[in-house]
């Protein structure tokens, strides 16, 4: 495989800038650097879709179809990245040193997205029998709505995947299982009244107070429960709250937002009961109303232990370094989530770095290499 090739496409991918727009500050958002990957993989003979609910931020869809009777991996990775405050110099200019690459995206994760574009870009001139699936995706950094995207994109064609690697950076071991959450608000509704008179009011900061102690209890029972092997424990915490008007008036409000951390085999419907039972358990002031809404849910996954994916990325990582593949836990949710829930059998394996989320965002490039080596064996043994 030519170094240089690879570590060039890297460069290409971070000079697009593709800050997600969602977080705020006006990002570039993901339609250049879309294009430019569809062009990349077209000009090799892919199948390439633009593909999206929104034609101002697709994700990409590719396929090299095998000769058939073998079955179909399906790589994902995303394009976005989060912004680049702090930066000096600029983050989109991948500089190099020490062997380490430098620039916003770098780690997470455009370099994960390049070593699949050229893993799958030679694997699939080999002669497979089965179909190499890539999807690019938008909007990993806030929502996840490419991969969404790209479900339904993948379905409507008629592609069924048979396993899935996603490229997220793993510090080239290999995620087998990782936490879900949960986010619900809270609207405490009270009435008010004058500073001078609390009795003729109902303090929703006071309600608020007990609530508090409740999830408090409701954490300290999570934190009871069996552990899971490689993931840490179950979690529920508020994480803001926003209450009262001004100092001389009883709070007729207040407003949390709680965050639930979950385990596989956690439901969003229990965690909400669970939630619902704690708040139950505050004892209700005459006048307190309350209203639980959910905002978002994503399940925590898990690989089937008999699943053929793992057992595909653990040989290549053998054959590629000679040394047995670490197998952890991830305490963050991936989009491999959701394929997960779509049936897929999951692995992610990707580069080692750091700085995500940071100024100092920084990527190994051995570790690049490593994965785009990874990546092709696994294509090769799995689709052929």
């Amino acid at each position: 495989m030519g170094d240089d090739e690879l570590i060039d496409l890297v460069r290409e991918l971070v000079a697009i800038p593709s800050v997600n727009p969602s977080l705020g500050g006006g990002g570039a958002g993901e339609a250049a650097v879309a294009r430019f990957a569809a062009g990349w993989l077209a000009a090799r003979g892919f199948e390439v879709w633009l593909i999206g609910r929104d034609a101002s931020r697709p994700s990409v869809l590719a396929v090299a179809a095998g000769s058939g009777g073998g079955r179909t991996l399906l790589v994902n990775g995303h394009l976005d990245t989060v912004g680049v405050d702090g930066f000096t110099g600029d983050p989109f200019d991948a500089r190099i040193a020490e062997g380490r690459m430098l620039g916003r995206g770098v780690y997470d994760m455009k370099s994960g997205a390049a070593a699949a574009m050229i893993a799958a870009s030679r694997a699939s001139g080999s002669g497979l029998r089965g179909d190499v699936v890539l999807t690019l995706v938008a909007d990993e950094e806030f929502a996840s709505v490419g991969t969404e995207d790209s479900l339904l994109a993948i379905a409507e064609r008629g592609i069924r995947a048979d396993g899935a690697i996603v490229v997220e950076p793993t510090g080239s071991r290999l995620t087998v299982a990782h936490r879900g959450f949960a986010w619900f608000t809270l609207a405490i509704t009270g009435v008010p009244a004058h500073g001078s008179q609390p009795e003729l009011g109902v303090d929703a900061i006071s309600h608020a107070t007990d609530v508090l102690l409740a999830l408090r209890s409701l954490d300290a029972e999570l934190a009871a429960r069996a552990a899971h092997p490689m993931l840490p424990r179950s979690t529920v915490r508020v994480a803001t709250i926003v209450a009262g008007s001004d100092a001389a008036t009883v709070a007729a409000h207040a407003r949390l937002t709680i965050e639930r951390r979950t385990l596989p085999g956690e439901t969003p419907a229990a965690v909400r009961r669970e939630i619902e039972a704690a708040l139950a358990s505050v004892a209700a002031a005459d006048g307190i109303r309350w209203d639980l809404t959910e905002l978002v849910s994503r399940g925590a996954f898990e690989t089937p232990t008999d699943a053929p994916i793992q057992r595909v990325v653990s040989d290549a990582v053998l054959q590629a370094t000679g040394t047995a593949v670490e197998l952890q836990g991830d305490p963050w949710w991936t989009d491999a989530g959701l394929l997960a829930e779509a049936g897929i059998p999951t692995v992610l394996f990707g580069v080692d770095g750091g700085g995500a989320h940071a100024p100092d965002e920084w990527l190994d490039l051995a570790s690049v290499q490593r994965l785009a080596a990874v990546l092709e064996r696994s294509i090769a043994d799995f689709c052929s």
